[in-house]
């Protein structure tokens, strides 16, 4: 299944409208048929509102498996949503690792720089 066969699915299963569901996410009911139709993907912020409005995992959404539930419980997810990895107590604590390496202190700035750079970029 490709993500717009889960989206149609997901939101016949709840019996939502496109338009409804379109309302729900922030989105035109045109985009969402777009996404449903495979002529479009979904950016990330709109794959996580639906993750979120549907309790499944963006890892489902994108098929890259076919379990549905969230693998975080509610509470690791929040934990892990309030990190601040740019304190040196955390990185030190928590073994951040990329293709079962750890990052090395270095890498881990360097890479929490490019996450706020892009964050940045994209608040423009």
């Amino acid at each position: 299944m490709n993500i717009g066969s889960r989206l149609a699915f997901l939101r016949d299963q709840r019996g939502l409208t496109q338009e409804e569901l379109a309302t729900s996410l922030g989105i035109s009911r045109a985009a969402l048929s777009h996404y449903e139709k495979n002529r479009r993907e979904p950016d990330t912020e709109t794959l996580g509102k639906v993750a979120d409005l549907f309790q499944v995992s963006i890892d489902y959404l994108v098929g890259r498996t076919a379990h549905s539930t969230v693998t975080l419980d509610p509470e690791v997810r929040q934990f892990s949503d309030e990190l601040e990895l740019s304190d040196d107590q955390l990185l030190d604590n928590y073994a951040l690792t990329i293709d079962g390496r750890k990052l090395t202190t270095e890498e881990a700035r360097r890479f929490i720089a490019f996450v706020r750079a892009e964050r940045n970029m994209n608040s423009l």
